[in-house]
């Protein structure tokens, strides 16, 4: 038995119409996939099919939270997830998914698998810098982050800068002058 499943869609028994397929993803639908970067899901996701008589429209709603580590500090945080994608389902020859949006599947095909779709829709949503908001509003506290402030360089402004300039451009300067 296939692990993922509960993600195929027969789409041939279906009447032309919407129909609409509800998912609530946990960790463990990530495990398939191998990712680990997470340390709780807990995303609904919402497939709103639309079966047309030589096409299907899917329009995929997630929303929810993930429990991810932030990237400066190591503390976990509660990541909301709200994101939207859809794509439409086509009949050709043979097996094409090179545009992001458009999927052609061959003539005879019977069923789709919506598990790919449904990661990289959650993947793709989270920022690439995970940052827990407490950093950026000021309110956490932290080890880390007094340990980042201790060891950041101090600030420019606050230092005045002796100009090291050598002494041979000065003459040089000296040329554009005694024109």
């Amino acid at each position: 038995m296939k692990p993922l499943k509960a993600f195929d869609i027969q789409f041939v028994g279906l009447k032309l119409g919407k129909h609409v397929y509800e998912y609530d993803i946990d960790y463990k639908f990530f495990e398939h996939f191998e990712y680990d970067e997470f340390n709780a899901t807990n995303v609904k996701v919402v497939l709103n099919l639309e079966k047309k008589s030589t096409f299907l429209e899917l329009n995929f709603q997630a929303e929810g939270t993930i429990t991810i580590d932030c990237d400066l500090t190591n503390e976990p945080f509660d990541m909301p997830v709200n994101t939207s994608f859809d794509l439409v389902v086509q009949f050709g020859n043979e097996y094409n998914n090179e545009h992001e949006s458009i999927l052609i599947i061959p003539h005879g095909e019977y069923e789709i698998n919506v598990a790919h779709y449904i990661y990289e829709l959650i993947i793709l949503s989270l920022p690439q810098k995970r940052i827990h908001p407490g950093v950026e509003d000021g309110t956490l506290d932290s080890e880390i982050l007094e340990r980042l402030k201790e060891l950041s360089p101090k600030s420019l402004e606050n230092k005045p800068q002796k100009e090291d300039i050598d002494p041979r451009w000065d003459s040089l300067k000296k040329l554009l002058t005694d024109k």
